[in-house]
């Protein structure tokens, strides 16, 4: 047996099946037509915003990294909780604009924006996170050949790194923004060219469950965002400070102590140094938001066994999930939460530990492995849990030209 991770709260049981905001997963499935299923509680991500603001400092700007879960039903509720959306292609931006985001409050942030991307974006009036320089004189020259100043701010690659991050995102050689001794440079030319000057975006890692790591992160960030105007002689109206908070996936993993990082984030901004004073703060946040929001559901097709271990084959698998199968940046493959949707959170079941493995021709297309779990049958309904996040979007939904998940928003 090999443990799993924690299934995150809000989520129970009535009769044996569990329920997604406050509906039974099998009626969802009947809802939704069949699985595999992608469910997201839209309930849940409302108390996340609504926790995440009360611990933060007043006027701290919220931003949501569509990236995480561009679903556009969701992308539609969330217009009404955050202040701003960040994007990172030309498609983002026409899911931002649909959702009814004003253009102003949208970013593009991302290394190889082509040329038709930029024009899109300075004609809507969105600000672009410029990664390089590059990048912008290709700005500079497109809003001139439009008519346009366009809105531009500096993405930094910063001298350090988020300790204990998933992935980073800053230190060192990165495909990532502008090394931070050449970003003031930058930003001084991109003033002289007429441009709208936004600020500085400083995003330094993902996936972190360390208050302290986050905590002294931010400290350094604010810091680099400070030396950089004093560099550039202006004070930015935006920094955008990043995000990197870390969602409990694996077992062994703890809730980020988020108080604990807004207090030291409101005690940072309060003494923020000279040459950021009257500028505006923004954390950018993807996973934080939505990750545990999310319920995959897939059916289990056949249960089987081979030298001795048993296998619940089910009719989902890495192509929609594939962060769950360890094969989305993972260096040791660890479980999920797993649950059988239609027997959670009985106690007096049997259980016995099962591999969930998905319907593709390969053996990496695992969802659960050796989790202990109540008898499976043919037919039951298999809960992958923290699947709001880097799910449907970010899986190879093409391979082996399976069809692709449903997915749908609930809320009580």
């Amino acid at each position: 047996m090999k443990p799993m991770g924690p299934i995150p709260p809000g989520y129970e049981a009535e009769d044996g099946m569990l329920l997604i905001g406050g509906c039974g997963a099998a009626a969802l499935a009947d809802e939704a037509g069949d699985t595999p299923l992608f469910v997201y509680d839209m309930a849940l991500v409302r108390a996340r915003i609504t926790m995440l603001r009360a611990a933060m400092p007043d006027g701290l700007h919220l931003h949501y990294a569509i990236k995480a879960n561009p679903f556009p039903p969701l992308l539609a509720a969330m217009t009404e909780l955050v202040d701003g959306f960040d994007i990172a292609s030309g498609g983002e931006l026409k899911h931002a604009l649909d959702a009814g985001m004003k253009a102003e409050a949208i970013s593009f942030a991302g290394p190889g924006k082509r040329d038709d991307e930029l024009r899109a974006a300075i004609q809507a009036g969105v600000t672009i996170n410029l990664e390089s320089e590059g990048e912008a004189a290709r700005a500079l020259r497109i809003g001139e050949a439009v008519g346009v100043a366009p809105r531009l701010a500096v993405r930094v690659n910063p001298d350090f790194d988020l300790k204990g991050s998933g992935m980073k995102m800053g230190g060192g050689a990165k495909p990532f923004g502008v090394d931070a001794d050449r970003a003031a440079a930058l930003a001084r030319r991109v003033i002289a060219a007429g441009a709208d000057w936004r600020g500085w975006h400083i995003f330094a890692g993902s996936q972190a469950l360390d208050a302290v790591a986050i905590i002294e992160a931010q400290a350094a960030t604010v810091g680099l965002a400070a030396r950089l105007s004093e560099e550039v002689g202006a004070v930015p109206p935006l920094v955008n400070l990043g995000g990197g908070f870390g969602v409990p996936y694996f077992p062994g993993d703890l809730p980020l102590d988020i108080r604990a990082v807004g207090l030291a984030l409101e005690e940072g901004l309060t003494l923020v140094p000279a040459a950021l004073e009257g500028a505006a703060f923004a954390l950018e946040l993807g996973r934080y938001l939505v990750a545990e929001a999310g319920v995959y559901l897939t059916r289990v097709i056949d249960v089987k066994e081979s030298h001795g271990e048993r296998f619940a084959v089910v009719d989902g698998g890495l192509h929609h999930q594939l962060a769950a199968s360890g094969n989305f940046g993972t260096v040791v493959r660890r479980n999920y939460p797993v649950a059988i949707a239609n027997k959670y959170g009985l106690a007096d079941g049997v259980e016995e530990p099962v591999s969930i493995v998905g319907c593709l021709c390969t053996p990496l297309d695992r969802l659960g492995e050796r989790v202990q779990l109540p008898a499976v049958e043919a037919g039951d309904l298999v809960a992958i849990f923290c699947a709001g996040a880097y799910g449907a979007t970010a899986s190879p939904a093409a391979f082996l030209g399976h069809a692709p998940a449903r997915e749908i928003l609930v809320s009580e």
